[in-house]
């Protein structure tokens, strides 16, 4: 495994990861907001487009549920990204979603950038050793990485959001919300606070479902209630069937 410096542009580092399989990546560490707007486009990330944000995780559920939720990447949200040539945005690990989107990606033969926002002190990049505790690998398949100020998981929630907007220049945004745990809390919050749209998934599990409980009035979680009372949530159940997730999610990024 290798790691390059290949270009300083204002004084930023970019650099391309090369990971085991030979997928390269372009990566760049940033330590202020204002500077993701030039980073972004000397990444070659320009022009606006629709922007899919996906958070969450795919913890805590059965083998069938997974096995839908593997679907839902594949057959929907991967397939209209590369249809719409939309920007797709998460947290950049080789875990849950992020894991999940990067695999669909590859699997369809996709080629809409996939861009990951992680805390540069909780992953490890494809040729660092002597990993610590808490540190994940990036995921392979991403095609650019933002690598932001953080020590903890979550640190990299308000900065995807930023990315996303930047991304998307007045396109139409979603952000897509799958099960997840504590920190899918503060994704959902800094969607909402930027004022983009998240539609959860029923049925995926965890905090996707007590958002769905909290949008039908039955709230047991005041972080819940909050976020449903925000008039940005919506939600479709993972049931629902590939034809009409696809259709509601493509609607929403193309309106």
């Amino acid at each position: 495994m290798r790691l390059f410096t290949v270009l300083v542009q204002g004084m930023k580092e970019f650099f391309t990861l090369t990971f085991n399989q030979g997928q390269t990546a372009t990566a760049v560490k940033v330590a202020e907001p204002a500077e993701l707007s030039d980073v972004l486009k000397q990444m070659g990330l320009i022009g606006s487009r629709p922007v899919l944000v996906i958070v969450g995780g795919a913890s805590k559920i059965s083998e069938a549920e997974f096995v839908r939720i593997q679907s839902l990447f594949v057959e929907v949200l991967a397939p209209i990204a590369q249809n719409l040539g939309a920007y797709v945005v998460d947290g950049g690990t080789d875990a849950g979603v992020m894991q999940l989107i990067g695999h669909a990606r590859n699997q369809t033969n996709a080629q809409f950038p996939l861009i990951g926002v992680s805390p540069t002190a909780k992953v490890i990049l494809p040729n660092q050793n002597g990993a610590i505790d808490d540190t994940t690998p990036l995921e392979p398949h991403h095609t650019h990485f933002v690598l932001v100020p953080g020590s903890n998981w979550g640190d990299e929630s308000p900065w995807i959001v930023q990315v996303a907007t930047i991304l998307s220049g007045g396109a139409p945004s979603v952000t897509v919300l799958i099960n997840g745990g504590e920190i899918t809390f503060t994704d959902a919050a800094n969607s909402v606070i930027a004022g983009r749209l998240v539609m959860v998934i029923a049925g995926s599990g965890r905090t996707a479902d007590k958002l769905v409980c909290a949008l039908h009035g039955e709230a047991t979680d005041e972080r819940a209630e909050k976020l449903a009372a925000s008039g940005k949530l919506q939600t479709i159940d993972l049931e629902a069937g590939l034809e009409k997730l696809t259709e509601t999610i493509t609607h929403l990024l193309s309106n």
